[in-house]
């Protein structure tokens, strides 16, 4: 009971206020150096439920700033209940397990664990419009700060397909220096000859380490509607290290709601998760806005409006080839994404990406999927979706940069009978996407081997390109907004298992006249 009036008591107080019993906890050790969550009246044992105690155990820490350790083989059970445990100090989950139970939700949008910055946003006047690739902004600054810009009036990403939409507001995130210097490995996409909400956060120095953990969700039973779960740990504080955490996931049935990422990572910058493991979500579809059957995109990753986020030597529970899982993946409106080391079932960036890089990984069955500008970089690495590179449909196929593959091996469609090609995607010149379409300006490949003795009869050959447009079979067809083509490709040393040299295109008439340079 002692402990649970505690708990209950620091849950109430305000933020960074000192409780009474504050010094009894200090007394037991005048030179505390952690707090754990069974001061708070945690009891661990997988069946009473410790999120208030959990709670109650990181607004000590934060107000202290003192670390804050799980119980080693520890399970804590966490119901329903909507609250969030702030995470603002170091947070060693170590070998205990969280059981996570979505069955009952009070607020499905309440993270479990938030980690935030103690550090107030930075108000932002006096700036009424910004330039694509803009060097500097005019104005003074206590630091370097993160900026997140948005134009209500304009709309990009307008969306074609089974889940078509209206678009998303115009938006853009950067960083700038106390000079106001905008980093030049994450420029400003976008014209903004308005600005309807501006936004500067602090970028926190000193880097927050969160370690270990055995998380288990216990999925939701909801009927298969949009309504996201964030049941999760959410990261909206720059220079965050996750290290050696695990996510499982238990109790799928008929029917379930889609996740929003157990990670998820937004508003932020220089994020790196490593040697965790996640865990695939099962598909569930729906009738979309185009009033047909739509599978929902489900994840356990998401990455939203953050640059310089990373993922090193991770991988998945479930098998990255089994279709019967959603890709573990999705991002919007990001920039510098890596994986390295990563055996993943798929990365994807919705709502564009600038930069990316995938090096020394495996990727399953949903392959690379991406839309967005500047330099993309596959090294070193297996790919096993049904393309090389699916630049996405939905959002004009679009990518205005560089492509370069290096060292890789493609087997189209994880090894299934199937007619290769490198680059797919689509785009017929008749929809507004809210931006002008682009297939990479330049492709390099180098070291390629293609794993396509599965193949189909009357199989003549791997393409560079799948086609693009069906309808384009001549030159009187007409495009109401232009799709522009690649200029060049590089080839390199690129086999294929069969032998049969690679071939510009099921459509000749479309990419007849691109530049192939074969060294």
């Amino acid at each position: 009971m002692f402990h649970l009036i505690l708990a209950l008591l620091f849950i109430s107080a305000p933020e960074g206020s000192l409780p009474n019993f504050q010094n009894e906890i200090a007394n037991q050790n005048p030179v505390r150096k952690e707090v754990k969550y069974s001061d708070f009246g945690a009891k661990g044992d997988g069946k009473t439920d410790d999120i208030e105690a959990i709670v109650a155990a990181h607004k000590f820490a934060n107000g202290h700033q003192l670390p804050v350790k799980a119980e080693d083989g520890a399970t804590y059970y966490i119901s329903g209940k909507d609250l969030s445990a702030i995470i603002q100090t170091d947070t060693d989950f170590g070998t205990a397990n969280f059981i996570i139970d979505d069955r009952a939700v009070e607020n499905r949008n309440s993270p479990v664990f938030l980690v935030r910055s103690g550090l107030a946003p930075y108000p932002v006047k006096g700036v009424n419009s910004l330039k694509r690739n803009q060097k500097k902004i005019d104005f003074q600054l206590p630091g370097p700060l993160l900026i997140t810009v948005t134009d209500s009036t304009t709309k990009r990403y307008i969306r074609m397909g089974l889940n078509q939409n209206n678009g998303a507001a115009q938006t853009d995130i950067f960083l700038v220096d106390k000079n106001g210097n905008v980093d030049k490995n994450a420029p400003i996409i976008w014209d903004f000859d308005q600005i309807t909400e501006i936004t500067a956060l602090p970028i926190d120095e000193i880097p927050l380490k969160i370690t270990g953990g055995r998380f288990t969700t216990i999925a939701n039973q909801e009927d298969a509607t949009y309504k996201y779960y964030q049941r999760n740990i959410a990261i909206k504080r720059s220079n965050v290290i996750v290290d050696g955490l695990e996510h499982r996931i238990t109790g799928e049935g008929e029917f379930g709601s889609p996740y929003g990422g157990f990670l998820a990572i937004s508003t932020c910058t220089n994020v790196t998760v490593q040697n965790t493991v996640l865990t695939g979500h099962r598909i569930y579809k729906k009738i979309g806005n185009a009033g047909k059957p739509v599978s929902m995109g489900t994840y356990d990753i998401i990455v939203n409006r953050a640059l310089n986020v990373s993922f090193i030597n991770c991988s998945q529970t479930n098998d990255i080839n089994d279709s019967s899982f959603w890709g573990i993946m999705g991002s919007n409106f990001s920039k510098n994404l890596l994986f390295d080391k990563c055996s993943f079932s798929r990365f994807d960036a919705h709502m564009g990406v600038a930069n990316a890089t995938i090096r020394n990984s495996t990727l399953g069955h949903m392959g690379i999927n991406a839309i967005g500008t500047g330099t993309f970089i596959v090294e070193n690495s297996e790919i096993r979706g049904r393309s090389l590179i699916n630049l996405r449909s939905d959002y004009g196929s679009t990518w205005e940069g560089k492509l370069i593959i290096r060292n890789c091996t493609f087997v189209p469609n994880g090894g299934k009978t199937y007619s290769a090609s490198l680059i797919n995607g689509f785009n017929s010149g008749q929809h507004d996407f809210g931006y002008t379409c682009y297939m990479p300006e330049q492709i390099i490949i180098e070291n390629l081997k293609i794993d396509d003795s599965n193949h189909p009869e009357k199989y003549k050959g791997p393409a560079i390109f799948g086609n693009f447009n069906p309808d384009r079979t001549d030159d009187s067809y007409k495009e109401k907004y232009p799709y522009v083509l690649t200029k060049e490709v590089t080839l390199k040393n690129v086999t294929t298992s069969i032998g049969k040299e690679l071939r510009i295109s099921e459509n000749e008439v479309m990419f007849e006249g691109i530049k192939i340079v074969r060294n």
